[in-house]
């Protein structure tokens, strides 16, 4: 039951781990405050904007799901298996939404860039539309793969045990996390093949251009070597389980310590910064942070 989750902890580790709940809590905060800004700025209609938005609101799905698996694992409380799936399904399809989407964002730039007459059709609401389910099929392959190795391993009435929640519930094998592992590098590679593809025919297209058109062509090129940025920090933020796996079969200790600080360094700060950076680039959400800020001020200096 989970009674059993309330070990008795040593007084100054029971404050670390308040302590490390509490700075995960005011972090998630602010970056989800962050995400909702960029939300409310980009209010606009282009794919290239619905397709940004895609990845604020995929960003956030993660960020409170997997803020309910720290606090639960901070604070050692166990739930049942069943509920555990639940909250995993979340984590699993939303750390994968982010990269693909990354890669459908340097489509469009190629498209945009390279088949700028054709860019009208191929990139309609429609059609953004339909790229939006796809990502989402897409990003589900890893938890369908994941969850159905376990499915056919697991026994009916370990669904009602009491676990601390984390994907190595779900692995009884080795081979399944081989499996896994083969499953997401073999996505990244196809992500990176596309990623490479599009900068090479976007540089091609940067060098021909002249004027107003290699302006537009340069600043797309930059575009694409920040999403391949964020889907650099995407792959290592997918490699820390691994590393921590191995880790929780030589000092459990070890584990839970770098486990937290892959947290915070691999998938809270990077689902914040790589957002605003990009975010920064676009004149329209420049001009509307200076705007708030400015309107911040304004009322402070009146009160």
């Amino acid at each position: 039951m989970a009674d059993n989750n309330s070990l008795f902890l040593p007084e100054s580790l029971q404050k670390q781990i308040n302590d490390r709940v509490i700075i995960v809590q005011i972090l998630v905060i602010i970056f989800l405050c962050i995400i909702l800004l960029l939300i409310i700025t980009f209010s606009k209609t282009t794919t290239r904007y619905v397709l940004f938005a895609v990845t604020l609101l995929s960003d956030s799905f993660f960020l409170f799901m997997s803020n309910i698996l720290v606090i639960f694992t901070q604070c050692h409380i166990s739930i049942q298996v069943w509920l555990c799936i639940i909250i995993c399904v979340v984590v699993l399809v939303y750390v994968t939404v982010t990269p693909v989407t990354l890669t459908a964002m340097t489509l469009e730039r190629y498209v945009a860039i390279c088949m700028p007459l054709r860019h009208g059709v191929l990139c309609s609401t429609r059609n953004t539309i339909h790229c939006i389910l796809i990502i989402h099929c897409l990003s589900s392959v890893p938890c369908i793969v994941i969850l159905s190795t376990f499915f056919v391993s697991a026994s009916l009435s370990f669904y009602k045990q009491y676990q601390l929640c984390s994907m190595h519930v779900f692995m009884f094998y080795i081979w399944q996390q081989h499996l896994r592992s083969a499953v997401y590098q073999l996505q990244f590679l196809i992500m990176c093949i596309i990623l490479v593809f599009c900068y090479v025919k976007i540089m091609k297209v940067a060098k021909a251009a002249s004027g107003e058109d290699k302006k537009s062509s340069k600043k797309g090129l930059r575009t694409v070597v920040l999403h391949g940025f964020q889907l650099l920090l995407c792959l290592i933020e997918l490699w820390c389980p691994f590393i921590e796996a191995a880790l929780f079969q030589i000092d459990y200790s070890l584990f839970y310590n770098v486990r937290y600080a892959n947290y915070i360094m691999f998938f809270l700060a990077p689902r914040c910064l790589s957002p605003l950076i990009y975010g920064l680039r676009d004149e329209v959400f420049f001009h509307a942070l200076k705007n708030y800020v400015s309107f911040g001020l304004c009322k402070r200096n009146t009160i």
